[in-house]
């Protein structure tokens, strides 16, 4: 039995497809197939159901796998930790939701690059989902995302609890209104984020709990289109505070609400076997200051 074996397994166990696992493990499907024919012909057991271009785990698949994972984890950790030395170049991958990376991420590498110039850091920006996933899989050492994230495969570090702001034109009418309320903007058409993402699922939320159904007129896909949209008069959203950016003083205007004011959660979730490098956890040390900071 083969390493190279275990990953294929794994690749069409999370594809669900050999020709979509070869691509992903820059192989021939037919090579690929063949692996992990002998494989089974090894394990004396089918690992997977056929059904045309579908591939589904047996019984005896689905036990596999699971073994397979922990073997590969416990490979990739060993590995991690018999190169981890100060005299050696260190490479980390971190995730970040679309509503952290832009803000948190640039200044908190600028300082990583300053502290530890040996540090390699790769980013990946994803949706919260995703990011979980990655995290599980083993793609990811670590990822910062909103609360709820839930897996009982990771563990969850709280970093920073920080409010959402109503944000308006400078020439709406509650730009200059000496106090803004949840019934204000009822009414109101709001410029969010896609379904995707977390943050417009946590404003869908805080609305549903004020007993209103926001009115959508635009869904974007970043930060910088919504405030675009925003500054036009096009409508009004809701962003966290860490999107509030100097830049936005001459055209948008941020408003605490004056009747419950929502807040997000953000948190750092890991591997609970995943084997933490001098690297990651330097990166981390990092991460902590700036939030600390920021609280």
């Amino acid at each position: 039995m083969e390493l190279h074996q275990l990953r294929y397994v794994l690749a069409v166990a999370d594809t669900g497809n050999f020709t979509r696992a070869a691509a992903k493990s820059n192989i021939t499907q037919p090579s690929l197939s063949q692996q992990i024919i002998n494989l089974e012909r090894e394990v004396g057991h089918k690992l997977f159901h056929r059904l045309g271009r579908k591939a589904v785990l047996t019984e005896a698949g689905s036990t596999f796998i699971e073994r397979a994972r922990r073997i590969l984890f416990e490979v990739d950790n060993a590995t991690k930790e018999l190169s981890d030395s100060p005299a050696l170049g260190r490479r980390i991958t971190v995730g970040a939701i679309p509503t952290v990376a832009p803000y948190l991420l640039p200044p908190l590498l600028a300082q990583c690059r300053e502290r530890h110039p040996n540090l390699e850091v790769h980013v990946r920006e994803d949706f919260r989902s995703h990011l979980v996933r990655a995290v599980v899989d083993g793609d990811l050492d670590f990822a910062i995302g909103a609360l709820p994230m839930k897996d009982a495969r990771i563990s969850i570090e709280p970093l920073l609890t920080e409010p959402l702001l109503l944000v308006v034109g400078k020439q709406h009418p509650l730009a200059s209104s000496p106090r803004v309320t949840v019934p204000d903007l009822e009414g109101e058409t709001f410029v969010m984020l896609g379904i995707s993402s977390s943050l417009a699922a946590q404003v869908q939320n805080f609305c549903g709990d004020h007993h209103f159904e926001p009115r959508i007129g635009y869904r974007c896909a970043q930060v910088t289109t919504v405030k675009a949209f925003v500054a036009q008069g096009l409508g009004i959203s809701i962003l966290p505070r860490v999107a509030q950016s100097p830049d936005d003083a001459g055209s948008l205007v941020y408003i605490e609400l004056a009747s419950g004011t929502p807040t997000r959660e953000l948190a750092v979730i890991r591997h609970l076997q995943r084997y933490q490098s001098r690297g990651a956890e330097q990166f981390l040390a990092l991460l902590r200051e700036m939030a600390a900071k920021m609280a």
